[in-house]
């Protein structure tokens, strides 16, 4: 039963034939909290040195689910209006794992008393790496008996970011080439197509205690649905968050975050699928936590901390 639930999450995740025009991009519940990771422009804009680690555990009980480990660490540099970032995002599912080391540059120019308007790219070198053998006992031929599959390829990505002290909003396509994995006489092709994101967000100071920040993700891709993620978080006492997410006929979520100083902030994310899936015995939802470091250099300056 595992190997043909790993060979049926194969499937899924790299498509066969026709099915090959999929969403592959890793998915997230928190991505207020790891923009940098679908847009380049975000780095730096954070105003000093940042890292982030995250973990996402998809469909709990399940095995061979997906799931997700992302680094991340940005910065300004000590040339103006100039930003850089580093980040590894590993994503699993079955016997397939992606592995992705990026490089995030960002420019950024006041466009306003408040505003700020920031351009980036991203470089990429992606890791394929393909596990046949955890799939033999099942398939009907061997005609995916070819071993195991590790191959290279570079991306690249752009985005646009602009934010001021309350509102941010974004466009980007962190991976703009679309690359074949298989070649046209194979069996099996998967072609990776264009993620394009819109990101945006707002902070309401509700009263001195209480502030409230709506988000909205939209990711579009040929072939697959509109992905469409909406929150709504609060924040109380600069201190603690909590929120709920739906995202578009797939799941809904529950949010939680504790600022446990200016610099340290931990997050936690379930999800419960609102599909057939979500009904299953085997599936428990999916759990996603982040924690964040951020190198304040001069407490004293610091108006508040940062919702976004």
């Amino acid at each position: 039963m595992k190997r043909r639930i790993q060979q049926l999450l194969f499937l899924i995740a790299l498509g066969m034939g026709s099915l090959a025009q999929a969403q592959q991009d890793a998915q997230y519940t928190q991505y207020m909290y790891n923009t940098v990771t679908v847009n380049p422009a975000y780095a730096g804009s954070r105003g000093h040195l940042s890292i982030a680690a995250l973990y996402r555990n998809q469909w709990l009980g399940l095995d061979g689910a997906p799931e997700t480990q992302t680094l991340n660490i940005h910065t300004p540099l000590g040339y103006r209006g100039v930003g850089l970032g580093l980040s590894v995002v590993n994503d699993k599912i079955g016997p397939t794992s992606e592995t992705y080391f990026d490089v995030d540059f960002s420019y950024t120019i006041q466009t306003s008393f408040e505003g700020k308007l920031s351009f980036g790219l991203k470089a990429s070198a992606h890791m394929l790496d393909i596990r046949y053998s955890e799939l033999d006992e099942y398939l009907i031929d061997n005609q995916l008996n070819q071993g195991d599959l590790r191959k290279f390829s570079p991306n690249v990505g752009a985005g646009v970011y602009y934010h001021t002290e309350r509102f941010y909003a974004g466009v980007s396509a962190p991976r703009i080439l679309e690359t074949t994995h298989f070649d046209e006489s194979s069996v099996s092709t998967a072609k990776e197509q264009i993620n394009l994101y819109l990101i945006t967000g707002y902070v309401w100071d509700l009263n001195p205690f209480l502030k409230f920040k709506p988000t909205l993700l939209t990711k579009a891709v040929q072939g697959a649905p509109l992905q469409v993620d909406v929150s709504a978080n609060f924040m109380l006492n600069e201190k603690f968050v909590g929120g709920l997410a739906y995202r578009w006929d797939a799941a809904f979520s529950g949010l939680f975050g504790f600022r446990i100083s200016d610099e340290m902030f931990l997050g936690l994310a379930y999800d419960r699928e609102t599909t057939d899936l979500g009904g299953a015995t085997f599936n428990d939802g999916s759990f996603e936590v982040i924690f964040r470091y951020d190198f304040i250099r001069n407490i004293g300056n610091l108006k508040s901390p940062r919702f976004f």
